[in-house]
């Protein structure tokens, strides 16, 4: 499918954009013709990433945790390519593992990244967003609203982020600040499958069974929502949690049960 967005001029930031889903939203946005600006918190990451973003790209070095270094990192993505558009907050982490065998620390480092770091990420970008006219997109995940097992961490910190997206469009939208969310559902070739389902292949039967349209989904896909959500066609499009999956509708509880599996299999 030809989808075609002229992002000409425009300033988009993704943060946690040097892999995965958050590099191909990257990707697609320079294609558009949008000034990009890549943050993430290891630098050879960062330096891979703006490789394939053309010239002009920005990378810099931050860690969502850290707020001090998400606000130093934004006033320079600013600085360099002007008031933002576009901000994709995307950084995250995941790991399988049951409540009672998952210490605080563990349980928090998920929250601190996807929850907080999505905090951090908004509130000090608020000054350098154009208003009218910014759009944010959070990237979220179907364990905000369906239960999994072994997701216990993952699941209450992208209920917080989903929650904090329409409180966000509820303050923001005054200011013609757009704020939506992206859930993804099994993408090829990400960490997060590798992660959580090393053992589903496109278009086996696990997989058939989980999503509707039989395969999994790309970064494209991805990529193609978000566009949509930063472009003007979807200038009345607020406080959207907008599942990406194929029509699996957060169906995904076989693939983490059968990741769990073969994780305890190979103990």
């Amino acid at each position: 499918m030809n989808v075609q967005f002229d992002f000409s001029g425009r300033h988009a930031v993704v943060f946690g954009g040097t892999t995965g889903i958050n590099l191909g939203i990257a990707q697609a946005f320079a294609r558009a013709g949008a000034r990009v600006t890549v943050a993430s918190r290891k630098q050879a990451n960062v330096d891979a990433a703006v490789a394939t973003l053309g010239d002009g790209a920005l990378g810099l070095v931050a860690d969502v945790r850290d707020e001090a270094s998400v606000a130093s990192a934004l006033a320079q993505a600013a600085a360099r390519h002007g008031p933002i558009d576009v901000l994709v907050s995307g950084a995250a982490g995941n790991f399988l593992a049951e409540v009672n065998g998952m210490s605080s620390n563990a349980f928090k480092v998920v929250v601190d990244i996807d929850l907080i770091g999505s905090f951090h990420v908004a509130r000090q970008a608020y000054a350098h967003l154009r208003k009218p006219g910014a759009s944010i997109i959070f990237i979220t995940a179907p364990q905000s609203v369906v239960p999994m097992p072994h997701q216990a961490h993952v699941g209450a910190a992208k209920a917080g982020v989903d929650q904090f997206a329409r409180v966000l469009a509820l303050e923001w939208g005054p200011s013609g600040v757009r704020v939506n969310a992206i859930s993804p559902g099994p993408i090829q070739g990400t960490e997060g499958m590798l992660r959580l389902a090393p053992q589903i292949q496109d278009g086996d039967a696990t997989l058939r069974a989980m999503v509707p349209l039989g395969r999994m989904g790309t970064t494209q896909d991805i990529a193609h929502l978000a566009m949509f959500l930063g472009s003007d066609a979807a200038g009345y499009v607020s406080g959207a949690v907008i599942a990406c999956d194929g029509g699996a509708q957060g169906m995904l509880t076989p693939m983490i049960s059968g990741a769990i599996a073969a994780q305890t299999s190979a103990r």
